[in-house]
């Protein structure tokens, strides 16, 4: 029997060789990867990695201030914060005094906070507690007030800056600055009215940017590493036309106004009649920017410039200038004129009194505010020629005061007037203008024809006190100077004794103007209100501005001449001091307002 085989050990050599290569294969893995990484895509993973360090933050400038022609801040942008907690870092807060602690955790913190930010320690207490990273616990605190908490060094307690917008003056010329809006906290980041809507881009400016590098917990910036930096563009101071002295006054001769006539209603428009500027934009009841929530809406804007209604007879002037700049008429052509007067299309008129037949020159007409007279006038011209005037002086388009919400008024073409609509356009009906609308026919007869376009914003100013002056269409004729000048001394006639603006007139100025009466629509959009007026140049023999004031339903009286004009009188009086006019030195050369 053969002897038992002896066992056969293993090749180790083949193991050797197969460990071998599976090392090779697993190094040639890595080196192919590291290759990539360093060769293939070094560029992209290094910019992926350095993505993920940056950090971009929008840098912003505070919102430019708006102004009075003066310099006086009627809008200003101010720094404040809002306090915040980091709830989870606030229950690790203590404080120790002698080694032991004394405040800890959220109620601590509260009782320490709570009289330094005047509120409630529970109330207090209560809002940090959870698991926030950030949750508000105040708003709107002064700078003054956040180094107080600041400087209690609380563990958790964070600030928030935010630019807060202030109105300083309150009401004052609030229809014209407007109000900002857009968000549901505070007063919001967008202008949503007046100066602040129509302004918003030179106001704002433009937002920087500052990108930095940021270490891998995140928390600190890496001082070598990457930071860029485009500069914020600060707004641009919005200067405005407005007199803040003038404004003040004629606001509050307008709520006086209110509460002595009874009107719902008062518009003062206080106009520069040789450049066009307006000093004073007034409504009755204006909004105060602060809290324009405490206005009702329809006081929240400028009915100045946005509300319209039938003139009257302060329209009649544009009726006057027409017929003496077609040479029709003259200040001394004669007409009689009855308490009732029928056109040849049957369409009857009567004037506001009744009285018998009246032999009255055109000045006449004008002075006594006759509507069977000023209708004879309008015979002597077409509809189209009469038209044609009604544009010229501005009715039925806007006039680029500088505000978005101004309207362009009611005045349809003269081919589609009905047979009474074509004859009452000659007295301010049957048509509708806003209280800026009539306050620029006055301003061209004062400036001798010439239309300059009214404006509520002078320029802008830069940070560097740069002033660029806000761009306005180039004065258009009207009328020759000569008309001007006519229509302007016949105008005077109205203020003299017999005349209808008696109470317009102001001691040691030469005043001319006009009355108006006009029906309104009511709520019920029924010609149920009634519009009072009076419009005036002061001082007649050199003009240097308008006032017009408009009443909505005033109850003592409807007649212009009673209501309106003691308020144009009061304020026209007080922005002749003020910009340091001059008293007239002549005496009137007026034209006879009756013939026999």
């Amino acid at each position: 029997m053969p002897s038992p085989r002896a066992p056969r050990l293993a090749d180790p050599r083949l193991r050797q060789r197969l460990m071998t290569g599976f090392l090779l294969v697993v190094l040639l893995v890595f080196a192919a990867r590291l290759v990539m990484i360093q060769a293939v895509n070094s560029q992209s993973i290094a910019s992926e990695a350095l993505s993920q360090r940056l950090v971009t933050k929008e840098l912003t400038v505070p919102r430019a201030d708006i102004v009075d022609r003066n310099g006086v801040v009627l809008a200003t942008s101010v720094e404040r914060y809002n306090v915040g907690v980091n709830q989870q870092k606030i229950k690790e807060f203590t404080r120790t005094e002698d080694g032991e602690v004394v405040a800890s955790g959220p109620a601590g913190a509260a009782e320490i906070l709570a009289p330094i930010l005047d509120v409630d320690a529970a109330e207090l207490g209560a809002k940090m507690i959870g698991d926030s990273t950030f949750a508000y616990l105040v708003k709107d605190i002064s700078p003054e007030t956040w180094e107080l908490v600041a400087a209690e060094k609380i563990l958790g307690i964070e600030p928030e800056p935010v630019s807060k917008r202030v109105y300083p003056n309150g009401s004052l010329a609030g229809n014209v600055v407007g109000f900002m809006g857009g968000t549901s906290e505070g007063t919001g980041t967008v202008g949503l009215t007046g100066v602040e809507a129509a302004y918003e881009d030179e106001l704002e400016g433009e937002a920087g940017s500052l990108t930095y590098e940021r270490d891998s917990t995140g928390a600190y910036l890496i001082p070598t590493g990457v930071q860029e930096e485009t500069a914020a563009v600060p707004g641009e101071d919005v200067v405005l036309t407005i007199d803040r002295d003038i404004q003040w006054y004629a606001q509050q001769r307008a709520q006086e106004a209110v509460s002595e006539t009874g009107a719902s209603q008062a518009t003062v428009v206080v106009q520069d009649t040789q450049t066009g500027e307006i000093l004073a934009l007034v409504d009755s009841d204006s909004v105060d920017p602060n809290d324009p929530a405490a206005s009702d809406a329809e006081d929240r804007g400028a009915r100045s410039v946005s509300t319209v209604f039938e003139p009257g007879s302060t329209a009649k002037v544009i009726t006057m200038a027409a017929a003496i700049e077609e040479g029709v008429a003259t200040p001394l052509t004669h007409f009689t004129a009855p308490y009732k007067y029928t056109t040849e299309n049957d369409q009857t008129f009567t004037d506001s009194h009744e009285h018998d037949k009246e032999k009255l020159t055109l000045s006449g007409i004008l002075a006594t505010s006759s509507n069977t007279g000023t209708v004879q006038v309008g015979e002597l011209m077409s509809s189209e020629t009469r038209w044609k005037y009604l544009k010229k002086f501005g009715f039925g388009e806007t006039t680029g005061v500088g505000l978005n919400a101004e309207s362009a008024g009611i005045l349809a073409d003269w081919d589609d007037w009905d047979g009474r609509q074509k004859w009452t356009t000659t007295f301010g009906q049957g048509l509708a203008v806003t209280a800026l609308q009539t306050s620029q026919v006055f301003s061209i007869i004062a400036n001798k024809g010439l239309k300059i376009q009214p404006s509520v914003v002078k320029g802008y100013q830069d940070e560097d006190g740069t002033f660029t002056a806000r761009e306005t269409e180039e004065p258009e004729r009207v009328v020759s100077k000569s008309t001007a000048t006519q229509v302007l001394t016949m105008l005077e006639d109205v203020t003299q004794d017999g005349g209808t603006g008696v109470l317009a007139r102001i001691d040691g100025y030469r005043v001319a103007g006009k009355t108006g009466t006009a029906q309104a629509a009511g709520p019920d959009g029924r010609l149920t209100s009634i519009v009072a007026s009076f419009v005036g140049i002061a001082p007649a023999d050199d003009p240097r501005i308008v006032v017009s004031v408009i009443l909505l339903d005033p109850k003592t009286e409807i007649w212009g001449g009673t209501t309106a004009a003691p308020v144009f009188k009061d304020v026209a009086t007080f922005a002749l001091q003020s910009l340091r006019v001059p008293p007239s030195t002549t005496e009137p050369t007026l034209y006879p307002t009756t013939w026999k």
